[in-house]
């Protein structure tokens, strides 16, 4: 079976094409859960961890520390969600934390400016002037979010399996289309999906771990093997390593578990 993650806009029909999807195939599906999760497990305001995936920085602005821990501890969530196996994902941007896992279909849903115009003045009464700029705002700080902590452009169609627009294919078409590209071999759970999944889970687990007191911590795991990457050094460095001894013992999975200044090479580091 496969992971489904669908990327969508406000209006373009993509939480309902997900829910759709994950009732035929009887899949898990998941958006919010992911956020109340996160907030149960690292007590932190579910509110909080919302405005850190959608309130995005400005142009000159970085992520703030703040932003970067409760992104962590979203991820941590996900990550550990998926594992289930037989999932549909529509919050933002699992389709970039998942990329690596071989058994994910990714899926972008769009749909025609008109109609999600005509939506949003419906549902704000607002003009068309308004509501084409209140989508367009929309859009562009989903899109400066997606930059800023992946260094990707959400709207780069590379980045998915299916781009589906729905206007002249209705939501069912959208929804058989997925259905029938999940069934696919290339998308079926292997071993080596698996183990992706869990070196993921350990990744983003440690990584949500450390993050408060280490801003510029990168993480990978491969096989069980985790490095930690840090470009401080000296006591932060030995602070790292003393913690890192700790959360070996704790984290299940961990075969070794290694700390290094610098930074990853490109690849599989969250």
């Amino acid at each position: 079976m496969a992971i489904i993650t669908v990327s969508r806009g406000s209006y373009s029909k993509g939480k309902e094409v997900a829910e759709k999807v994950a009732e035929r195939l009887g899949y898990d599906c998941i958006s919010r859960e992911v956020i109340l999760e996160a907030s149960d497990k690292f007590n932190v305001p579910e509110i909080k961890l919302v405005r850190a995936i959608h309130d995005a920085p400005s142009i000159l602005e970085r992520f703030s520390h703040n932003k970067q821990i409760y992104v962590a501890y979203i991820q941590s969530a996900l990550a550990s969600r998926v594992m289930k196996d037989n999932v549909v994902y529509h919050g933002l941007a699992g389709h970039l934390l998942l990329k690596w896992i071989p058994n994910v279909l990714k899926v972008r849903i769009i749909a025609d400016m008109s109609r999600r115009v005509a939506a949003e003045m419906e549902r704000e009464q607002i003009s068309e002037s308004e509501a084409r700029t209140l989508l367009e705002r929309d859009d562009e700080e989903r899109r400066r979010w997606t930059k800023a902590l992946y260094h990707v452009d959400p709207w780069d169609p590379t980045l998915y399996d299916l781009l589906i627009c729905v206007h002249r294919l209705t939501v069912d078409d959208a929804v058989d289309l997925i259905c029938e590209a999940a069934t696919r071999k290339q998308f079926e759970t292997t071993k080596e999906s698996l183990t992706r999944m869990q070196d993921l889970a350990i990744a983003c687990r440690l990584k949500a771990a450390l993050i408060e007191q280490f801003s510029d911590l990168r993480v990978v795991c491969e096989y069980g093997n985790a490095l930690l990457y840090i470009q401080s050094g000296g006591r932060t460095l030995h602070r790292l390593e003393e913690r890192a001894r700790e959360l070996e013992k704790e984290i299940p999975g961990i075969n070794n578990l290694e700390v290094r200044s610098g930074i990853p090479a490109p690849g599989h580091a969250v």
